[in-house]
């Protein structure tokens, strides 16, 4: 079972929180739920809370395990004038902990959401008890980065006329693909809604690469410095997020350890789900084990 949760971001912006589990069967509510150690899921740019669904109901056999649609993403508001920065999506993060009374929990993140979570982490220790980085880069992307990808935004061929038409052109035809990637084609078609002339993302392309160009040009080595709980960094053999760089960051970190995923790129969790799950669980569990 899934129930919707509404949270109250940053700014008033309405949230959407997706708890992956059946609730309390003797009415305990909030409380009772608050029993079992919290997780929360923060997706990536462009993506929303559902992706996270076979990872978040595996965990919610011990876990409280909760996604959020982050600002401008999913069932989640949009603001059409932002704010859009990383202020904002970490009081977001926050703001979802506190309402959910959620926290101490392990927040788990790929891509921007790593960051937000590390963010989070790094600003608010007490709401934290782990961390896992699910393939994203410390240090700064630069400009050529952001270009592409305004370059990659304008190529879309939008509107799609059907959903296959959208698992084909982001899982086989996007030129920036090297190889097929079927769980790519299906992670985009998941972000897709029908409108009258065809299939659109369900957010403003526009508005990622505001959110993108927040954070794109910093480094964030010394926030994940000051992150204290215990951190898995996991990446896939051929992810964004080198080897080397994962490496350091894990040595950086204070509590760092290290996991890798062959045969997995950039969308790890969805590639390989099983692989994934069996990297993250027992990090989890033992931290439920032993406090």
């Amino acid at each position: 079972m899934v129930r919707r949760i509404d949270v109250t971001g940053s700014g008033g912006v309405r949230l959407a929180a997706w708890e992956f589990t059946d609730p309390p069967k003797s009415g305990g509510g909030l409380e009772e739920c608050g029993r079992r150690p919290g997780v929360l899921l923060l997706h990536g740019l462009m993506g929303r809370a559902s992706h996270w669904a076979d990872t978040a109901r595996r965990l919610s056999a011990v876990h409280r395990a909760v996604a959020l649609d982050q600002r401008g993403h999913g069932r989640s508001e949009k603001p059409l004038e932002g704010p859009l920065d990383r202020t904002a999506y970490v009081e977001d993060a926050i703001a979802t902990l506190e309402q959910l009374e959620l926290g101490p929990a392990a927040l788990v993140g790929h891509a921007m959401g790593a960051l937000t979570a590390w963010q989070v982490a790094a600003r608010r220790p007490d709401l934290v008890s782990a961390l896992v980085i699910c393939d994203m880069r410390a240090s700064a992307l630069g400009a050529a980065s952001q270009r592409e990808w305004a370059e990659w935004f304008r190529s879309w061929p939008v509107p799609f006329a059907t959903l296959g038409d959208v698992r084909k052109w982001f899982g086989e035809d996007d030129p920036t693909l090297e190889r097929p990637r079927p769980a790519r084609g299906e992670f985009f078609a998941e972000v897709m809604a029908e409108r009258a002339d065809g299939w659109r993302p369900v957010f403003s392309r526009r508005q990622m690469l505001s959110a993108r160009e927040t954070w794109v040009y910093d480094a964030h080595w010394e926030e994940l410095a000051q992150v204290a709980c215990p951190t898995l960094v996991v990446r896939g053999l051929d992810a964004e997020l080198g080897r080397a760089e994962a490496q350091e960051m894990v040595r950086v970190l204070p509590r760092g350890e290290y996991a890798e995923i062959p045969e997995a790129g950039h969308l790890l969790p969805w590639e390989q789900p099983d692989a994934w799950c069996r990297a993250i669980e027992p990090f989890l569990g033992a931290l439920t084990a032993h406090p």
